[in-house]
């Protein structure tokens, strides 16, 4: 568990004070000397600024303010650079050239000497590496800020992958989220257009992200879990895990010996079909969204590789997304309006996918949206680049303060960045065309049978609840009323169009009761196959939803005939 302490005395700052005077050094140096100036940091870090050098406050006029917050946060290491990613990944809460810029921040960290990484295995598995593996390789094969990979062969004689998490890299990271929080706090305090995003939020959020990078256990579960949904699928491959070699901060699992998906001069020498990989790479995260609602994150080319027979393999799920099924019909929505070139349906379903606080002004926000699609769409979908196509979209969400969820951007970079490999292989290839099954496999699937069922139970369960808990509810407010914790205001306008009124709602609800009663009948019936069946379906429950749909409409035109629902 992470251990973060605010900084609220002068003498928690000494204590971390050479690593707040590199971070206050570095900012300084990329021209962030008037961001230190509006937090007041003299009251609290006077010590630290003397130490600065004035030849470390370097202008750099030749960079953007994006670019020198991307190369600050690269020099400042593993906690920073980490920052920089989850933030290149939330449209909601910094601006879109800042986005873009961060998104290209790297983890150039050098590795850490074998001698420590086989120290932290003989902690963390209990035996030293000569005991457990016939051979291990002191070179690493990669190197990262949390921690790099090692290969080792088992007794076996299989290979196996062990990320080793870094030496001391927990402490690191909690005087940097320290520190972190103390500079969050003085923004809320001193800058008020900063504190509209809740820095102290962002920074507490980034924690708990952290924590969970920290543990290689949740990894291993969602390795787990992304295994058993493509367990079905031949041409996917995830690496297996090896849970008894594996612990919060030692990772064992398969180790591939494949080929990069970038590496098309391999491919090609392999004779591999860069088509066919292409094709199924993007069924992969298809299938991922679309279907299962569990998708890997980052999926850039350094992590998918490709096997003999044009296999994809995927690695590092460090970073996952997921999406429940609500979110991915609403979304789907959003793809059918785009492809129909439907401004109208494009407008309403952005309002539903994002968050805001006042709703934009509507005629505004369609005459931008109706813009925006005929930039893009007016052209055979094949030529539609969905990057550059993202970036509009997040550039018109900030226009009109909509903030588009973290898990709805995820998707969206998700699919923008297997577009770029995909291209990279094919540059003929469609996603747009690619997802259209996907999108009417999720639009049909809304009125299958089994579908409806399901919504007919959950509706009546809900009916039920409501009904139970109704006669408490109403003694509930009767108590209220007594102890006069609760005014009831009534006004007598005419007892008979009262009574007139209450015989209304009696019909209606009698009504919509026998047509809740026949859409369960006929669901049950569905599910139990009682024949005689039509494709496969009971005919009797086909009319029992026939009737129940007949007397909605009955019930809904005679609403509609009185002027209001």
């Amino acid at each position: 568990m992470l251990s973060i302490r605010k900084i609220g005395v002068i003498g928690r700052t000494y204590r971390n004070l050479n690593r707040y005077r590199q971070i206050l050094a570095v900012l300084l140096k990329y021209g962030f000397g008037d961001l230190l100036e509006l937090l007041k940091l003299d009251q609290y870090v006077a010590a630290g600024l003397q130490l600065i050098s004035k030849k470390q406050s370097i202008k750099v006029e030749k960079l953007t303010r994006p670019q020198g917050l991307r190369m600050a946060l690269e020099e400042l290491g593993p906690t920073y650079i980490k920052l920089g990613q989850i933030l290149s990944t939330r449209p909601d809460l910094i601006p879109v050239d800042f986005l873009q810029e961060l998104s290209k921040l790297q983890d150039k960290v050098p590795s850490f000497p074998a001698a420590a990484a086989r120290k932290i295995i003989e902690t963390e598995l209990g035996m030293t590496p000569e005991n457990l593996f016939v051979q291990f390789d002191d070179t690493p094969l990669a190197s990262a800020s949390i921690g790099q990979v090692h290969r080792a062969q088992l007794q076996d004689g299989r290979e196996v992958a062990l990320k080793v998490q870094r030496p001391g890299i927990q402490k690191v990271i909690e005087v940097d989220l320290e520190i972190m929080l103390h500079l969050a706090t003085l923004m809320e305090h001193h800058i008020e257009e900063l504190a509209f995003h809740r820095p102290i939020k962002i920074v507490e959020e980034f924690a708990r992200t952290l924590e969970k990078e920290l543990d290689y256990l949740l990894e291993a579960a969602n390795m787990e879990r992304a295994a058993l949904n493509f367990s079905d699928d031949p041409a996917t491959c995830i690496p297996a895990v090896f849970r008894e070699l594996s612990t919060a901060r030692v990772l064992t699992t398969e180790c591939i010996k494949g080929i990069k998906v970038s590496d098309i001069e391999r491919l090609d020498v392999a004779g591999l079909d860069r088509k066919l990989i292409t094709s199924r790479g993007a069924d992969i995260l298809l299938r991922m969204i679309f279907e299962h609602g569990f998708f890997q994150a980052d999926p850039h080319p350094g992590n998918i590789f490709v096997l003999p027979d044009n296999v994809i393999c995927l690695i590092d799920f460090g970073m996952v997304g997921s999406v429940d099924r609500q979110t991915r019909e609403t979304f789907v929505d959003l793809l059918d309006g785009i492809v129909k070139k439907d401004a109208s349906k494009v407008a309403v379903v952005l309002l539903q996918l994002t968050d805001w606080e006042e709703e934009p002004d509507s005629r505004a926000f369609e005459v931008d949206v109706t813009d925006f699609m005929a930039y893009h769409l007016f052209r055979p979908l094949k030529d539609v680049r969905i990057g550059k196509l993202l970036h509009h979209l997040l550039e018109l969400a900030s226009r009109h303060r909509l903030r588009i969820p973290p898990n709805i951007f995820l998707m969206m970079k998700s699919m923008t960045t297997v577009e770029g490999v995909a291209r990279m292989l094919d540059p003929e290839f469609d996603l747009f065309g690619r997802a259209a099954p996907y999108i009417r496999s999720v639009i049909l699937e809304r009125y299958s049978p089994q579908r409806l069922s399901t919504d007919a139970f959950q509706m009546t369960a809900d009916l039920i609840k409501f009904t139970r808990r109704f006669p408490q509810d109403l003694l509930d407010i009767a108590r209220l009323v007594r102890r006069q914790q609760l005014c009831l205001k009534i006004e007598d306008r005419g007892l008979e169009r009262t009574l007139s009124t209450h015989d209304q709602i009696s019909n209606r609800l009698s009504f919509s009761i026998i047509i809740a009663a026949l859409i369960i009948g006929s669901a049950l019936i569905v599910i139990s196959e009682i024949p005689p069946l039509f494709y496969g379906i009971s005919l009797i429950g086909i009319i029992g939803f026939t009737a129940a749909a007949l007397m909605g409409i009955w019930l809904l035109v005679a609403i509609l005939r009185k002027g209001r629902l």
